[in-house]
Formats: structure tokens, sequence, C-alpha cells
């Protein structure tokens, strides 16, 4: 089966930036790019009324995956695109339109004073429910965002790219994880920051005021754990600059401090399967709803 780049949209702002993220992906990648569009057929009841009716909906059913699509091949005229409409639950169809797919990407939209990003329902079932990785793009996102500035201090698409964010757990490090970043930092040229962040346990925290040193010393264990772990990945991937940073703190705080100045930041979700349903974990989840850089989400066992 060919592999391609998957991407949600509906007509929103944020599904736009989503396709347009995922059309610049596909190029890195060599890949065709496949718009999926979701219709949820409304209840009989609405369908009777002349600005729902089933003959409007499926008009623009129709024409939301027709012009994205052409807008994107005059964009990106070396990206092979397609388009599919299907019928169904979003966040189900979308999961299952990526499972033989590179990687699921999707739209969050701004928050606006509350400084943060909402990621709706169907963006979060899919990261959830999803074991391809899946990629929230912010409304609003350009080309020019993932770039340094130019030498006159403007964005530019043609600039090299800021670097990718990792979130590493060193006590539990995950190959499909690490290996994803590794290599959109190698597609892009760029460096790889991983951070890795710890925390006191509560007797250690006790005993810093009358013993700094013990602070001291366990941050040079963490950091040297963290030099362990991408040891041999920088041996695999020799052209990717790694800068690794080990902090105290939250992770999520961490990760989120580094992700202001990345193009892409990756955080693993562990898989779970249970009868309460799937979860995406603490640490994504806050990445998720605060990152302004796009946070590519990668399933793991």
């Amino acid at each position: 089966m060919v592999r391609t780049v998957v991407a949600g949209i509906d007509g929103s702002s944020e599904s736009n930036a989503a396709a347009q993220w995922a059309a610049r992906e596909a190029r890195l990648r060599g890949l065709p790019l496949t718009l999926v569009h979701v219709w949820q057929p409304v209840p009989e009841p609405m369908a009777q009324a002349p600005l729902l009716g089933a003959e409007t909906q499926a008009h623009w059913s129709e024409r939301i995956p027709r012009e994205t699509a052409e807008g994107l091949r005059l964009r990106h005229p070396g990206v092979e695109i397609t388009q599919r409409q299907l019928t169904g639950t979003p966040a189900d169809v979308l999961a299952d339109a990526a499972k033989d797919a590179e990687l699921l990407v999707l739209g969050s939209r701004a928050l606006g004073g509350l400084g943060g990003f909402l990621v709706g329902s169907v963006g979060l079932a899919a990261v959830a429910h999803t074991d391809v990785p899946v990629v929230l793009v912010r409304a609003g996102g350009q080309a020019a965002d993932e770039r340094v500035a130019d030498p006159a201090g403007a964005p530019s698409a043609a600039a090299p790219y800021r670097p990718v964010v990792l979130g590493l757990d060193v006590a539990e490090p995950d190959d499909a994880v690490l290996g994803f970043a590794f290599e959109e930092a190698d597609r892009r040229g760029t460096a790889l920051r991983v951070v890795h962040a710890w925390t006191l346990a509560p007797y250690y925290v006790y005993s810093l005021p009358v013993a700094p040193e013990i602070g001291a010393e366990l941050g040079r264990q963490e950091a040297a754990a963290l030099a362990e772990v991408l040891r041999p990945w920088r041996t695999k991937y020799p052209d990717v600059e790694v800068v690794e940073i080990s902090r105290l703190g939250s992770a999520a705080d961490r990760v989120l401090d580094a992700a202001r100045e990345a193009s892409l930041v990756v955080v693993g979700r562990r898989i779970r399967r249970s009868p309460l349903g799937a979860h995406i974990g603490p640490v994504a989840h806050a990445v998720l709803h605060h990152s302004t850089a796009p946070v590519a989400v990668v399933a793991h066992p």
C-alpha cells in the first residue's frame, strides 16, 4: 500500500492551516497527500430546513475538499494531492482513514486571551485512538513561523528551520518517539533539542536547604542518563545537532519553554487499552493545548 500523509479538513481556518502544513510535510517526505473531509448528515427533522437540508449540506461537503485541494496544488505543485469525502463520526473516520498513513494532521484553534489553543473533541479522540503519529497545527500557522528570522529580523519561508523539540522520559525512552524526532530534525536540516525534566522526591526537597550539593549531584545523574539514552541516536544521525536540556521542574513546563522557538514539538503517548477508554497523558495534553508550534504526538507501547 502506498504510504501517504493524511490531513483532516472541514473548511475552518485551523484545518486550512493543518492542510498547508501537511502539504509541506508531504513534500519533505516525498509522499502524496490525502485530504479527508468527513460528512456528518444532519438529523432528519433538521434536514427539512432550507438552509440545513441534505442538498445544501452535500453541496458544501463536496466543495470544501475540492477547493482545498485546488488551492494546495497551486501552492505545492510537486505534491500529489487527492481528496476523499467520507461519512460517519469524524474521529472514528479519520482514525480509520489514517491507519496505513505515515501521519495524520489536524488543526487546533487559538483561545485568544486564555493563552492557549483549543484541541476539540475530534482532535483529542483522534490522538487517543490513532496509532500513527498525529500532528496538531494551530490556526493561523504559516510556513515562515517554522523558520528563523532573516538577517533583517523578518520571518521568511526561505530561512533555515527552527529546531525540533523532543520531550523525553529517560526512564522509559521509546525508539518510535526518538526515531520520529530525529527523522524530523534530519529532514529539516535543523537541530534537535531534547528536553528532559526531573523532580525531587520529598526527602530530597527537605535536605536541599542544608545540603545543596545533593541537588547538584542529582542534576548530574539525570544529565548523564539523558546523554546515555541519546548516545546511539547521535551515532545513527551524525548530521543532526543534538542539544541536551535536563532541568528540574515540570515536564510540560520545560517542553513548552523550549517550544517557543521550535518548528515542531514531539511528545510520546503510551498506548493504553482499557475499559475506561484511551488517554493521551498529562504532558501531551498540556503541550497540545499550549504549544505555539505544531505538536506531533507519537504513540508507543
